[in-house]
């Protein structure tokens, strides 16, 4: 067996693997003696088939299968051996020459392998990166107190109906004119919702006991399935039911947000956490902090990329290589798939590169621990959500360990647990350009990207 490697330009690679007979004779032999003694040819007792009938019939494929390996084999270990940074995967060569599988002579086998350009990533104190803190106003954090007094508040009944409180009718709702029309009891309707005004306006001011007259179907022009599930009928029969309808008002409910009270504040941060409103205040506060320092280390992490692509500048990669894997990975899209999003590639492939180099630098190892703590974190996230701001430890690590048994959670998992090391570790590395920022402008710099 002979390998060789060859990269004159450093980026495209050319792997030559020339086998001997010698080289795969052995397992082919091997592999047809298992062959025999598990054939089951008529005429035969099993195992006791000639070997010549068995070489006829299997020696082909066991030696194609045979040479596959070993090649598979060959060719990784040498990349690996040889340090090779290979993209992507070893393509069939272009310079193939026919191969003549029956004969005994000399096989040789001619790869092409993307190989990553050379050039170096490094950060010191020296290079000066922009780090954002948002700053927490009561702006902000009045908004967060209103989103929690909504979602702890409560429908209470109401006399008339108010379009700005967000009221909600119930009634009685019968077709007007039509022998053995629709009449229904206890419909619910939220007229701000109603898509045409001078329909919505017939509701304005109205209070128990009114009868309003009014056209569902015009009221929610076509959307018939509107329609059909508020006069419980199929979709097709809307057509039919196109008159007007009477609402005769038996309930009007108006949402209340709850007060900014005790009860509030258990419910937001459990029984006796939280004492006064300005410790509610303060506890938000930190929370709204603990969640831009999140998003200040996101956009630090974009200002390294952006710094470090500037600092090594263009790299150079074997293109013609690069799209044929690209095409390999994706036979479905096609040619014009590969082409339109080859640069965005080879962008992120970049980026990807260099990011190793600094990992590297850091000594960033991810543990089980890196990925429990990066789930537990997503899972706060997802409840945080939802306005569940106070989700004990217990279940933020059920959650976590049931995302971590799910195969497609975990390489998305990996990847944020390197970039919460390694932008932890970058920030005593740079020196921090630290800027005080509003949410609103630093929402700004993140649309620019």
């Amino acid at each position: 067996m002979n390998i060789s490697f060859e990269a004159p330009d450093k980026v495209n690679g050319l792997m030559t693997i020339t086998l001997e007979k010698e080289d795969y004779q052995g397992e082919v032999e091997k592999t047809l003696k298992d062959y025999r003694k598990r054939a089951n040819i008529p005429g035969f007792r099993p195992g006791q088939a000639p070997m010549g009938m068995i070489k006829r019939q299997f020696g082909a494929s066991v030696k194609v299968d045979a040479i596959n390996k070993m090649l598979g084999e060959k060719l990784y270990e040498y990349i690996r051996e040889n340090k090779i940074q290979m993209l992507g995967e070893p393509l069939p060569s272009e310079q193939q020459e026919q191969l003549d599988f029956e004969s005994d002579a000399p096989l040789t086998f001619k790869f092409d392998i993307a190989v990553a350009p050379e050039f170096k990533a490094e950060l010191t104190g020296k290079d000066k990166v922009d780090y954002y803190n948002i700053t927490v106003d009561d702006k902000l954090i009045d908004q967060q107190v209103e989103m929690y007094q909504s979602r702890a508040g409560q429908y209470e009944k109401a006399e008339q109906y108010d379009a700005e409180q967000r009221d909600m009718l119930k009634g009685d709702l019968r077709e007007v004119g039509k022998e053995g029309g629709i009449e229904l009891s206890e419909i619910s309707l939220m007229p701000q919702y109603i898509k045409v005004d001078d329909q919505k306006k017939l509701f304005d001011g109205c209070k128990l006991g009114d009868v309003i007259t009014w056209n569902p179907r015009k009221a929610y022009p076509d959307n018939d399935a509107e329609v059909s599930a508020m006069l419980k009928i199929q979709k097709e029969e809307v057509k039919d039911h196109e008159g007007d309808f009477t609402f005769q008002v038996t309930e009007i409910s108006r949402y209340v947000k709850a007060p900014v009270d005790q009860k509030l504040f258990d419910q937001v941060y459990g029984e006796g956490n939280v004492k006064d409103e300005k410790e509610f205040r303060q506890k938000i506060a930190d929370q709204i902090s603990q969640q831009f320092k999140s998003d200040s280390d996101y956009k630090f992490l974009l200002d390294v990329r952006a710094h470090m692509e500037k600092k090594v500048g263009k790299l150079e990669f074997p293109e013609a290589i690069l799209k044929r894997v690209m095409l390999n990975n994706n036979k479905d899209k096609g040619a014009d798939f590969v082409e339109k999003n080859f640069e965005a590639s080879i962008k992120e492939l970049g980026w990807h590169l260099i990011k190793e180099q600094l990992v590297a630098a850091q000594d960033i190892k991810i543990e089980d621990d890196d990925l429990k703590n990066v789930a537990k974190e997503a899972a706060r996230a997802q409840f945080a959500q939802y306005g569940m701001s106070n989700i004990p430890d217990e279940y933020l690590e059920n959650y976590a360990q049931e995302m971590l048994k799910k195969r497609e959670n975990v390489d998305g998992l990996v990847d944020r647990a390197v970039d919460v090391k390694l932008t932890a570790a970058l920030k005593n590395v740079v020196k921090l350009n630290e800027k005080d920022i509003t949410l609103e402008d630093f929402q700004k710099l993140l649309q620019e990207k």
